[in-house]
């Protein structure tokens, strides 16, 4: 099993709701492939769409272990938008699994915020994650 499916799998075993995963880098760092990985985790078996031109994709259960909600900010302009689309009422009761944090003004100055920053290396790929204050008790890995 790669680390990215060790990381997903041990995230999903730890996410609530309310939480946030904040999954930053660029073009094809790997967010959607860990944010996959990690709704794969939460059990669902079907096809998981990028959220790009949807800018959001709502998974509940009992496809999945607690209500989810995936979203790409990539094409918003400004963090206004993320209101404008409703997202507080997406989250009400769900985790949030936050493809480009930064264009929705980002999430980690929230407590269950766990950023994960992907990078490319002469290696592959590592990931540089910061736990929120609710996410330090939980985070088996740091």
């Amino acid at each position: 099993m790669d680390s990215s499916a060790v990381l997903a799998r041990e995230i999903a075993a730890k996410l609530r709701p309310g939480d946030v995963i904040a999954l930053s880098g660029g073009l094809g760092a790997g967010k959607t492939t860990l944010a996959r990985s990690i709704i794969a985790a939460l059990g669902h078996t079907g096809e998981v769409p990028s959220p790009s031109f949807a800018i959001i994709e709502i998974y509940d259960p009992p496809a999945v272990r607690l209500p989810l909600v995936h979203a790409d900010f990539y094409r918003l302009d400004d963090p206004s938008e993320a209101e404008e689309i409703g997202l507080d009422d997406y989250r009400e009761g769900a985790a949030l699994l936050a493809e480009w944090p930064e264009h929705a003004g980002g999430f980690a100055h929230e407590p269950g915020c766990l950023s994960i920053l992907l990078e490319s290396t002469e290696n592959g790929r590592r990931a540089i994650v910061t736990p929120g204050r609710d996410w330090i008790e939980r985070v088996p890995w740091t």
